[in-house]
């Protein structure tokens, strides 16, 4: 697991990117502590703690949304980043996030709140600091995704957490490591029992109906697309 995770372009990028954030940061610290200490923590701090709300939005209503494969401009986009993902859970080709998605979405929510606490060298925290919180939602993902059981208490409970997602009603538990945020706005539910089966679990609302009406992403998918 941990061997074919550091292997795979995304992650590695993903390595280097963060190094050279701590660089860019870290040399404002050397030049004068006092000046830029607290502000670059604060930044580096901001960066951690926006990341799970911007995960839990863009997740539930950007991804589980419908506009995405309602326009032939984006269909594809949306198909490559959670469909495909959703259609198999166990496909480890789009277990990653894909980076021209990843990485402009880092940027522009840490680098302007970075810039702000800490000028250059806080933007470049808040970057770095979501660039590893995203390192750790990555490999807690492999491992959900993975025919593995996890020794820690902790690990084994969100890969529960996060099997609910897809295979039980994906209109609920969009966390990966944090369910903070579905607890505050009532989308967590911890066992089968506490909510129905979804009938879309697979296909995301991409039934029938909505494959006639905006065929391009069953055109792309073929006879690998469930409708129900």
């Amino acid at each position: 697991l941990t061997v074919a995770y550091f292997r795979y372009p995304a992650i590695q990028a993903y390595l280097v990117l963060a190094g050279v954030a701590a660089y860019v940061a870290s040399r404002s610290v050397v030049t004068s502590w006092n000046e830029h200490g607290l502000p670059l923590g604060l930044a580096v701090l901001a960066g951690f703690l926006v990341y799970p709300p911007v995960w839990y939005l863009l997740h539930r209503f950007m991804l589980h949304g419908r506009f995405l494969y309602r326009s032939a401009r984006t269909a594809s986009l949306w198909k490559r980043i959670h469909y495909d993902h959703h259609q198999d859970p166990t496909d480890l080709r789009v277990l990653f996030g894909a980076m021209y998605t990843t990485l402009p979405t880092i940027a522009a929510v840490t680098l302007p709140i970075g810039f702000l606490i800490g000028g250059t060298a806080g933007a470049a925290g808040a970057m770095g600091a979501a660039l590893v919180s995203t390192l750790f939602y990555e490999f807690c993902h492999c491992i959900q995704h993975l025919h593995y059981t996890p020794r820690n208490r902790f690990l084994r409970r969100i890969k529960q957490l996060h099997l609910l997602h897809h295979y039980h009603n994906e209109t609920g538990n969009y966390g990966i490591t944090n369910f903070f945020w579905d607890r505050m706005i009532g989308t967590y539910y911890g066992s089968a029992g506490d909510v129905p089966r979804s009938a879309t679990v697979f296909n995301l609302g991409y039934a029938e109906e909505e494959c006639a009406r905006y065929p391009w992403v069953a055109r792309i998918s073929g006879s690998k697309q469930k409708p129900s």
